[in-house]
């Protein structure tokens, strides 16, 4: 297995401890008492949503999700194919893998076992971490909560790529010039099998040192999916090419009404 080396990255650091989090029904009572109701302990928006417990409400929450889970997705493009954790096999797989992987609990066999021991001095997530998190390992929306005590059975440990747009992100923007570290490029491709397609604006590199500074090195991963009888790649691309990209459809631009434009995710809405 390749490892990220410290010596590879652009930033020192320590990996501080992670916090575990409250339970289910601490979690409960607290969205009882912000909803100001001592009926249903879920307010509407945690039943349209994705519940306030699991939002992450601290910027540097906020901060660390998105800088785990860029350069986790990023270094998925970087290895050699060979070493791609195999339930990696479609856009996705990506960014569930990526997700699980920022709240995790980045402890030293995790890393290890990852090969990710080079991100140690990245911050952790600190109000909880997978799978111990207020819903256990279910940490995507499936479906809305329909009738009481539903919500947990609106979530499930897997989601395909329309599922993660429709209930666990939000939409920004068709402007990709307002995409944020960790945000979604999500595109339609009617012609496809699988329509929905995925791609993880990274921004600049946390693993690669050398940026021209610029402000043009952005870049962004994802994984291809089936190609005929290929299982498809990992792909690593810099936003200027794609917005040149052969193929008007793949370009991330208004114009491209392929381009569903640009969505965040919904843990890392800030509280209204």
């Amino acid at each position: 297995m390749t490892n990220l080396r410290r010596g590879s990255l652009c930033l020192p650091g320590i990996l501080g401890g992670l916090l575990m989090a409250a339970g289910l029904s601490m979690a409960a009572a607290q969205s009882q008492h912000s909803s100001g109701s001592g009926g249903s302990a879920l307010s509407i928006r945690d039943n349209a949503l994705t519940p306030e417990f699991l939002r992450l409400d601290s910027a540097a929450d906020r901060d660390a999700f998105r800088r785990w889970f860029t350069a986790i997705a990023e270094y998925q493009a970087l290895r050699p194919p060979a070493e791609v954790p195999a339930e990696i096999n479609d856009c996705a797989a990506l960014l569930r893998y990526a997700y699980r992987g920022a709240l995790h609990a980045h402890t030293e066999s995790w890393l290890e076992e990852t090969g990710l021991a080079g991100l140690a001095f990245l911050p952790p997530v600190r109000k909880y971490a997978y799978p111990h998190t207020p819903l256990g390992a279910s940490i995507f929306r499936v479906r809305p909560a329909i009738g009481e005590n539903a919500l947990q059975a609106s979530f499930a440990e897997f989601a395909d790529a329309k599922t993660l747009k429709q209930f666990n992100a939000y939409f920004v923007s068709r402007d990709v010039r307002l995409a944020l570290p960790g945000d979604i490029l999500f595109f339609r491709q009617l012609e496809q099998n699988s329509p929905y397609h995925s791609m993880v604006f990274v921004g600049r590199s946390q693993i690669i040192a050398g940026n021209s500074g610029n402000g043009d090195d952005s870049i962004l991963v994802y994984h291809t999916g089936p190609i005929g009888k290929s299982p498809g790649e990992m792909r690593r691309v810099l936003l200027r090419q794609l917005l040149r990209h052969p193929s008007a459809r793949w370009r991330p631009v208004e114009a491209n009404t392929n381009f569903l434009g640009v969505y965040r995710w919904n843990i890392l809405k800030e509280s209204e």
